[in-house]
């Protein structure tokens, strides 16, 4: 069982997501919190797999309640859930660690596959809401050097644990970088991420 924790300040949008969620067999609820800091006292002791974040609360915001809830459990997955109008909310989350992205509208099967990736250690993220940050915010792809050799340890085939190892970072780093990396290139999954590092020789062999 995938092990979820809802966190959002409207209750009703808690419970929506809680009967939606459970309807697949492989996920159970654990808790739900109505802010950040509620998250981040719930968040130990439930010990979820996936922590399915909003971005905009009052009190400790989403951004700093995902950087906290890390610093206490490296392995958790943080999808933030967000709106058209937080772009810049959405990257800053990334930064602090999160792995992927939904808008708040998203289909029922696509949060429930969302979950599911997150918990394989994948990056979700909604297509749409991926378009407009890059759009919005004019973002070219420039990768730094560590993303760089990230992305190419995956066009060589390289699962996150062996680009750890190789790099001499956690694979929750990996990931965040993954995150950051998928961003960028506009795309959804390693797979497409691999083909675009090939396309442009970032596969480290001549």
């Amino acid at each position: 069982m995938i092990r979820v924790l809802l966190v959002d300040d409207h209750h009703a949008l808690r419970l929506g997501m809680e009967q939606l969620l459970t309807t697949a067999d492989d996920i159970e609820i654990v808790g739900g919190a109505a802010g950040g800091e509620q998250a981040l006292e719930l968040a130990v002791p439930l010990a979820p797999q996936v922590v399915l974040m909003d971005l905009s609360m009052p009190g400790m915001s989403g951004i700093e309640a995902t950087r906290r809830i890390l610093d206490l459990l490296p392995d958790v997955a943080v999808v933030v859930l967000t709106s058209f109008a937080d772009e810049d909310m959405v990257v800053d989350a990334i930064e602090a660690g999160a792995i992927g992205y939904l808008l708040k509208d998203a289909e029922p099967d696509e949060l429930i596959r969302a979950v599911r990736a997150a918990a394989r250690g994948e990056s979700p993220m909604d297509p749409r809401a991926a378009r407009t940050i890059l759009t919005r915010r004019s973002v070219a792809v420039e990768l730094s050097a560590r993303e760089r050799e990230v992305l190419t340890l995956v066009a060589r085939g390289l699962a996150n644990k062996q680009i750890g190892r190789a790099l001499g970072i956690t694979e929750h780093t990996v990931k965040a970088h993954l995150t950051s990396i998928f961003a960028q290139l506009g795309v959804n999954d390693r797979t497409s991420a691999a083909m675009w590092a090939q396309r442009h020789g970032l596969t480290g062999r001549s």
